[in-house]
């Protein structure tokens, strides 16, 4: 199957992820699928969100737990895809724990991101979703060198609110 093949409706038939690694950190493709790892010492459970061309999105929960780092394995998906994280567990900002799965998280390992931060409240505390304006990561192949394509919107988002999405170079 070629990578621009892999998408998130091939994915999104998972409702879980496979085990998969705990390393490397971020999200790595074997040529078949991703393994997604995220480490979080407090975290009480992580989603790796998938997002499709049309920004329509698809989590998938990372069950397995290796030494704080949440992990999991996504047959299918690859180079090309749009995601992010949501992370569950205690929201007490005052104690410094902000586990608030309204907010798509970047990977903090990406390799490439695409899009504008948007400067809009739904980034900041409270309950409303910040998944439709924060820019996402795209997926490389293993950690070779790729190129951003496109900008893709989709209704009811701007220009400066767009996705990200990497192809891969082999």
């Amino acid at each position: 199957m070629r990578p621009e093949d892999l998408t998130a409706a091939l994915g999104a038939r998972l409702d879980r992820a496979w085990p998969g690694k705990p390393y490397p950190p971020g999200a790595e493709w074997d040529g078949d699928g991703a393994n997604f790892a995220l480490w979080s010492q407090s975290a009480t459970g992580v989603d790796v969100c998938l997002f499709d061309p049309d920004g329509v999105e698809t989590r998938i929960a990372l069950d397995e737990r290796t030494y704080h780092v949440w992990h999991g394995y996504l047959p299918s998906v690859g180079p090309g895809q749009r995601y992010g994280f949501r992370v569950h567990g205690l929201n007490d900002p005052s104690r410094g724990l902000r586990h608030n799965p309204n907010k798509l998280l970047i990977d903090p390992y990406a390799r490439a991101l695409e899009g504008d931060f948007v400067d809009h409240p739904a980034v900041y505390g409270g309950d409303e979703d910040s998944g439709t304006i924060r820019p996402k990561v795209g997926h490389r192949a293993r950690r070779v060198p790729g190129a951003a394509t496109g900008s893709p919107t989709s209704p009811g988002r701007t220009p400066s609110s767009t996705s990200c999405t990497c192809a891969a170079s082999r």
